[in-house]
């Protein structure tokens, strides 16, 4: 049996996420508290409430991460930039776009390339350690549709692969596209994303070759390696 990890080190892998849209002012100050009891990587929201988030989390090592083209990707470039850069200034360390799915779908692997590039720009431009996460969606892509996204995000300057929005109706993340991400990411990092609610799913998908795991769970998952540990 592979050993648990240390709780302290899982929570450096998640991405404590809160992107309904839904989501209250009141709930983003709970996902901030969380964040810095249980010390997770970075707590990701919608922009309308980086400002707020990363004023609470000012002097902690968590990261507030903001989207843009969230979660459809059918944005102009110039809108997604613009989404990018408010976050950026606002406070936001990372930022999780979303490509335009269709685009790929349909060939158009320049302009693909070109709506990564443009984000990326934007968020490196801010400063060492601004990063960029590219969402493919991979569920609604075949194994050559990713494997071409992931070379149009790596070529674009990306951080880092993501599997999915977690909206989508082909589904979140699941061990063969952590595992296909894994495979064609190069220098990139991967994130899974999309119904990791348990601390079995998340320790599969770190295995699978994960580096991070965007999730609404995380209090859960922590708490419940917190109860094996205890035996």
């Amino acid at each position: 049996m592979t050993p648990l990890p240390d709780p302290g080190e899982l929570a450096r892998t998640i991405d404590h996420t809160l992107l309904k849209p839904e989501a209250t002012a009141d709930q983003i100050d709970e996902l901030c508290r969380d964040a810095r009891q249980y010390g997770f990587a970075a707590v990701c929201m919608n922009p309308v409430f980086v400002r707020r988030a990363a004023s609470q989390l000012d002097g902690t090592e968590t990261v507030v991460c903001s989207v843009a083209g969230f979660p459809l990707g059918a944005t102009p470039t110039a809108n997604k930039v613009d989404e990018a850069r408010r976050g950026v200034e606002d406070g936001a360390r990372e930022i999780d776009m979303v490509i335009h799915v269709g685009g790929l779908l349909q060939g158009d692997v320049d302009a693909v390339h070109d709506d990564i590039a443009g984000v990326v720009e934007v968020v490196h431009r801010a400063g060492q350690g601004h990063l960029v996460k590219v969402i493919l969606e991979c569920g609604a892509l075949s194994d050559e549709q990713v494997a071409t996204a992931c070379g149009l995000a790596e070529r674009a300057g990306a951080d880092f692969v993501k599997t999915s929005t977690g909206m989508h109706a082909s589904g979140g993340a699941t061990i063969d596209s952590v595992r296909l991400l894994r495979a064609h990411a190069g220098r990139m990092s991967v994130k899974a994303a999309g119904g990791i609610r348990t601390l079995d799913q998340a320790l599969a998908m770190l295995e699978a070759g994960a580096d991070r795991l965007g999730t609404s769970a995380g209090v859960a998952i922590l708490d419940e390696l917190n109860a094996r540990l205890k035996g």
